[in-house]
């Protein structure tokens, strides 16, 4: 018997065990039909068997999810469509939820909420497939806030610090600077071994040209995933992108390691989520947004934390960023986020138009946890410090009525004049937190009192060389820092 017979005869044999153990079952196969489509949104008849958040898949290769049950129809989000999607289209389930592709490949990469690459690049390789969606780490989890993640901005770091695996919203109208703090905690990350992770919701495209410029110019770009889904995109895409944003870091926090998440914006969001639910006919509340919206950014938001030794002792700093009108902090959306996170830092048009940039009004401003997590060295100098500042505030209204003060009121308003202008910084130049020390010690022990306001940014310009090439750290006992900072700023006067 030759070589082909025998292959012959044991392809037969095969053939035949297979049929003796076969068993005939009955596969269901459901197929649903699109009754009406438009605005991002696609009614379907059929597929009884569709669950919330299931993708499905159209004829025409568009992609959905569903995102509504009713008793006759399914309302779903397209995440892709053609223009070959209309009524009568044959719809199926693919049995599975939406996930995104996460790892280290996606560090320095532009990728849309589903994980397709924008930067003209091969598809990232992933390590693993995360869902969306996932419920928060449970409270067993999570440990306390111990770690500072320093912005590089000096009102910040020293008066309204942040922790990592904090949730700190930043909050003003638009055009006072949101985006750059941000963009300059995320700049001050280099060398620090934080992961970054920017969500960029719904705005247009040359806002977001900008922002990966600044981001690549800086260097920042290597350590950041950019997720984009910009004003052209689909509704379900902009809703979907802190979500994936979201997914990208907690795949490094479980690793271990420290992530910073900025979602830019989740006023857009908000937006987004109303006009998908307006469209999906689900009944208005407050401000026509649907009575669910505390319940998504809470979602969210709360898969932000710092998980303990057991599970890895990652964490995950989130910066959300929401929009006021006129200053109207108490509004819908924005006092929804203020309950969900730990603090805020809010923008004032005021201290703007003033010229006091950033625009950051510390009576406004809390962080309730970070200052469990800011050196002690900088806390100790802060304090005494922020306690000027806040004097300073009371009394400068009496300066406008140009009433006669005694000597110390006037010493008051001095030290208050000169702290504000030290406060002052230019956007996208952020500094350690050693330089934050350095001027501290300097202010407290009354080295600038003979200063006038406008010496203060030169001699800020001399510590800040100084410090680069100092060995002093944080730790250093003050005494040091205070006979390092009387020889870096020699004789000071008028």
């Amino acid at each position: 018997m030759d070589k082909e017979e025998v292959e012959t005869n044991s392809l037969l044999a095969r053939q035949a065990k297979w049929l003796d153990s076969y068993q005939p079952a009955v596969h269901i196969n459901e197929r649903g039909r699109v009754v009406a489509v438009g605005d991002g949104i696609a009614w379907i008849t059929g597929l009884p068997s569709a669950a919330m958040d299931d993708i499905l898949s159209f004829a025409d290769g568009s992609t959905g999810m569903v995102f509504d049950l009713t008793n006759k129809l399914i309302g779903a989000v397209l995440l892709r469509d053609s223009e070959k999607l209309t009524s009568g289209t044959s719809v199926k389930r693919t049995g599975r939820t939406l996930s995104i592709a996460v790892g280290d490949a996606l560090l320095g990469r532009i990728i849309d909420p589903l994980g397709m690459p924008l930067d003209n690049k091969p598809r990232p390789k992933h390590s693993r497939w995360l869902p969306l969606e996932t419920a928060s780490p449970p409270i067993v989890a999570r440990d306390f806030v111990v770690k500072p993640l320093y912005t590089g901005n000096k009102i910040i770091d020293t008066m309204i610090p942040i922790g990592k695996g904090q949730r700190q919203l930043l909050i003003g109208d638009e055009g006072l600077g949101r985006s750059s703090i941000a963009l300059d905690t995320v700049i001050n990350q280099r060398g620090q071994n934080v992961y970054c992770v920017y969500v960029l919701i719904g705005q247009k495209r040359s806002s977001i040209v900008n922002t990966i410029n600044i981001l690549r110019k800086s260097g920042a770009l290597d350590y950041t995933t950019v997720i984009v889904a910009e004003a052209s995109s689909l509704p379900g895409l902009q809703h979907l992108a802190p979500f994936a944003g979201c997914a990208a870091a907690e795949f490094w926090m479980q690793q271990g390691h420290d992530v910073l998440v900025v979602y830019d914006d989740l006023s857009t969001h908000a937006k987004t989520y109303r006009e998908l639910s307006l469209l999906l006919r689900r009944p208005p509340g407050r401000e026509a947004y649907p009575g669910d919206i505390f319940s998504v950014h809470a979602r969210l938001l709360e898969r932000t934390t710092c998980l303990n030794a057991a599970n890895g002792g990652g964490s995950m700093t989130a910066l959300p960023i929401v929009e006021t009108k006129l200053g109207e902090i108490t509004a819908y959306i924005p006092t929804n986020l203020i309950s969900i996170t730990d603090g805020q830092i809010y923008f004032d048009q005021a201290l703007f138009a003033g010229g006091f940039r950033p625009a950051i009004d510390i009576a406004r401003s809390i962080s309730r946890i970070g200052g469990q997590a800011q050196h002690p060295s900088i806390k100790k100098e802060a304090g005494r410090m922020k306690l000027d500042y806040l004097r300073y505030l009371e009394l400068e209204i009496f300066t406008r009525f140009g009433a006669r003060l005694e000597a110390s009121m006037e010493k008051a308003i001095h030290r208050g004049r000169l702290l504000r202008e030290i406060l002052k910084q230019d956007r996208l130049s952020p500094l350690p937190a050693t330089f934050d020390m350095a001027w501290l010690v300097a202010f407290n022990d009354d080295m600038l009192e003979q200063a006038g306001t406008d010496k203060i940014p030169p001699l800020l310009a001399t510590l800040e060389a100084s410090v680069s090439h100092t060995t002093l750290t944080l730790d250093s006992p003050r005494d040091q820092w205070a006979d390092a900072v009387t020889r870096w700023l020699g004789p000071v006067g008028d």
